[in-house]
């Protein structure tokens, strides 16, 4: 780090303000975006042509982007959510560009905003005020809210048609929980067609409708890797309501990386889909007509093109590395040159200041040398498994282990500022894209299906041990899990399975009992997480119990550190408390065995500079009681 003395990094790496969801206007002279740079999360609207940034919003917005906003096709206001101190039970706004506010959708239970109509008089939303999360129709000029759908699994990914007479949605009407299917449906909800896109058991949504309403874009993983699709309805959908439909599709990449479609391009020519490469996300475009691909040049690290265009015709793109903090720019498709619309801000830092990773690979059966305590299982199929380790330069240094969350997640080269933190103070740092993650295809992420808590946790133990013996600059005797919501629970898992491996840990916001959550997460949550994975609790008992680390904190040996936000709605705070009240039968003592820690006016997770702060104190002030780091930088290694 830079000449910033060790209170201050903390604070000035909290502060460090961060851009989300940026989305240009209907005639691309002004972005919208959600930044921190007041120190809440608000509402910004940002002039490309001189980079000027205007507050928009002051307190109405969440605190953390857990839903983004649409503009009006009008240009004349932004239509976005508000909740109660995350608990993410959204209702619709509507903000004019002065600031002016109105309630447009209010509703018991959670909404997610899905698209807007092009005549600016339709809402498309999905809501769970019923139960499930289904589809909801919301009529502008005379305030009218119509259910569309009344599936029993989760439908959403809903779209409208440029002619507002059609909706294309997802949802899964079989008996295999990873289905997933396209349909096609009247404005009303009607004559529902099922497009059959896809084979059965696996993953197909609607991503995009083409300017004219005859062509669909579509995501599919039926050939393992993700593909993108378009599908021709200029003949219309043949096949009765309620059935398979016989539809042309084709198909774009698929075959050598992972890719997800995103968006036509205006004249609906050439579609914008990302490309995953191990650790590296980078936009590509496809010409609709040949099937070319041209990948947009962006650096190493994890970038972007979002839904519109700027006035001159360029797309606006985000894009970051793992030193590299998030900015804005303008790329031009002719040269495929860049320019900064909105810097990255650097604080008292330099790029220079912060780790890029080094990429390991490592075979992996899901059977650590570490004796397991919690549950004995044989070799699974072995892997090579890839994950990221972060050098903090120290000699020793301590080492975090830090498996990500999701479990429909992998870690990238994009910069965290926990992570940058976590090696200013001593600690390096390994995450771990253990089998489960997604960017590796269909195949590797259903590995996790009916075994959490099994081969994927295995993986992370073996890929800690396997840094461990690779580099003898880790001290293997400080060594810490941490992670937060699924990887709460590998936090937890691990601690439970591989104490022997572990000298403290860190639960943030972390899973601890499958009944419980199954009982008390969201609906959707229950249908699309806890039963995709793990089936339904009363007819899989024994995997529930028998993957929930609440039954086992006996076997912990290193101190804990729990923390949670009190209204998490999507892994509630009765996670928490259940491992705290099974660690007090167990005989541990609060404060010397584990600590424990309930953040009021949060859910899961805030963006909240001082929220961010006060998170990066608890994780600091228990690391350096419990493990400690030495704090002063080594020579350079080419000294």
């Amino acid at each position: 780090m830079s000449d910033t003395d060790d209170a201050d990094v903390l604070r000035e790496l909290a502060s460090l303000p961060t851009i989300a969801s940026p989305r240009a206007s209907p005639d691309g002279e002004t972005i919208a975006l959600y930044y921190d740079v007041t120190g809440r999360n608000e509402l910004h609207l940002l002039d490309p042509a001189d980079g000027s940034v205007e507050q928009l919003s002051d307190g109405e917005v969440p605190r953390s982007v857990r839903a983004g906003f649409e503009w009006d096709p009008a240009g004349d206001r932004l239509f976005y959510h508000r909740d109660e101190d995350g608990d993410e039970q959204h209702d619709v706004w509507a903000m004019s560009l002065d600031g002016e506010t109105e309630p447009v959708v209010e509703m018991d239970g959670q909404i997610y905003l899905l698209d807007v109509g092009e005549a600016g008089e339709t809402l498309l939303f999905c809501s769970n005020r019923d139960g499930q999360m289904n589809l909801y129709r919301h009529d502008l000029p005379s305030g009218e809210t119509t259910k569309l759908t009344d599936h029993e699994r989760a439908a959403g990914s809903g779209h409208l048609s440029p002619a507002g007479d059609r909706v294309a949605y997802s949802t899964n009407e079989t008996d295999a929980y990873e289905n997933s299917y396209v349909y096609v449906a009247d404005i009303d909800g009607s004559n529902a067609r099922n497009l059959g896109i896809g084979e059965r058991g696996a993953e197909a949504r609607p991503v995009d409708w083409g300017p004219d309403g005859d062509r669909l874009l579509v995501s599919d993983n039926t050939t393992d890797l993700g593909r993108s699709g378009i599908v021709d309805l200029s003949e219309g959908v043949d096949g009765e309501a309620g059935d398979d439909a016989a539809v042309d599709v084709t198909w774009f990449g698929g075959d050598e990386f992972e890719e997800s479609p995103s968006h036509f391009l205006e004249g609906g020519d050439r579609f914008v889909a990302s490309r995953t490469r191990g650790a590296v996300t980078v936009p590509i475009v496809y010409d609709a007509e040949t099937g070319e691909a041209r990948e947009l040049d962006f650096p190493a690290g994890v970038a972007s093109v979002t839904e519109g265009r700027l006035s001159d015709d360029r797309l606006l793109a985000y894009r970051t590395t793992s030193s590299e903090r998030p900015e804005l720019v303008a790329y031009d498709l002719a040269s495929d040159a860049t320019e900064t619309v909105l810097d990255a801000e650097y604080g008292p830092f330099d790029p220079d200041d912060f780790v890029e990773p080094e990429v390991v690979t490592f075979e992996s059966d899901g059977v650590p040398e570490t004796p397991a305590r919690a549950v004995d299982h044989d070799p699974y199929e072995t892997f090579e498994i890839e994950g990221l380790l972060f050098d903090s330069g120290r000699r020793p240094s301590p080492l975090i282990v830090n498996p990500h969350g999701g479990p429909r997640h992998h870690d990238s080269r994009r910069f965290s500022y926990r992570v940058q933190f976590l090696l200013s103070r001593g600690y390096s740092v390994l995450q771990v894209n253990y089998r489960g993650s997604t960017g590796r295809g269909r195949e590797f992420v259903e590995e996790l299906y009916d075994d959490w808590g099994g081969a994927e946790q295995g993986d992370v133990a073996v890929g800690a041990e396997r840094v461990l013996d690779a580099y003898d600059w880790l001290d293997e005797d400080r060594v810490v899990v941490y992670g937060g919501s699924y990887g709460g629970y590998s936090a937890n898992w691990q601690l439970v399975q591989y104490p022997d491996l572990y000298a403290a840990g860190i639960t943030w916001v972390g899973v601890s009992d499958l009944f419980d959550m199954y009982e008390n997460t969201m609906p959707h949550f229950r249908t699309e997480l806890m039963v995709k994975n793990l089936g339904e609790p009363d007819e899989n008992e024994a995997i529930y119990r028998e993957r929930s680390p609440v039954n086992y904190v006996e076997n912990i040996d290193a101190p804990l550190l729990i923390v949670h936000g009190v209204n998490d709605p999507r892994v509630p705070v009765s996670q928490a408390r259940i491992l705290r009240d099974a660690l007090d039968d167990a005989g541990f003592e609060e404060g010397v065995d584990y600590e424990y820690e309930e953040l009021g006016e949060e859910g899961h997770g805030s963006g909240d500079i001082d929220q961010k702060i006060r998170s990066l104190e608890l994780l600091d002030d228990f690391l350096d009681r419990r493990i400690g780091a030495e704090r002063t930088a080594v020579a350079s290694l080419d000294d």
